[in-house]
């Protein structure tokens, strides 16, 4: 071998597909091996955004459960150990849930808004059907309830958008 590649010989190299042909021009850039992705609309970049968003909130409502629950939060005095059954029921509840829908949302998946609405609920009704029993806290009820007249807005837009793209193909039919 001496050091020099086995193909030393242009016409082995045309043969084995090493160089362009004469009879065919080389082209430098590869064809596209698949098609491009089509563009999202601004409605489902922004639903996407928002999706995110309330992960990422989810997700802070799960640190902080648990965060109480093991006594790093609250001076240590939310501690599974020092809270009264209802406490205990709701916060191991919870500090599962919204870890669960934060996944869920940020993944885009249908679950969840499922998770997220249990978990909403379960604030909702610890704050306003128990205030009692949990303290009275109005803003994370009034939050939920934002964030849930947001997300059935963006599904009225993605009813409405789908309408008119049926009723666009419909048009378009011979």
């Amino acid at each position: 071998m001496n050091g020099r590649c086995c193909f030393d010989k242009t016409s082995q190299r045309i043969q084995y597909g090493l160089v362009a042909r004469p009879s065919r021009p080389y082209l430098p850039a590869m064809e596209p091996d698949s098609q491009p992705l089509p563009k999202l609309p601004l409605t489902e970049i922004l639903f996407l955004v928002f999706m995110r968003l309330v992960a990422v909130s989810c997700f802070w409502f799960g640190l902080q459960y648990w965060a109480m629950l093991t006594g790093y939060s609250l001076g240590g005095q939310g501690r599974f150990d020092m809270l009264n059954l209802p406490w205990r029921v709701a916060g191991s509840a919870l500090a599962v849930i919204f870890p669960v829908a934060a996944l869920g949302l940020w993944l885009g998946a249908s679950w969840g808004a499922v998770m997220w609405v249990m978990g909403a609920g379960a604030q909702i009704a610890m704050y306003k059907v128990w205030p009692h029993i949990f303290g009275a806290n109005t803003l994370v009820p009034v939050m939920h309830g934002l964030v849930a007249t947001i997300y059935i807005l963006f599904l009225v837009a993605f009813w409405l958008d789908h309408r008119q793209n049926e009723e666009r193909a419909r048009i378009d039919l011979p």
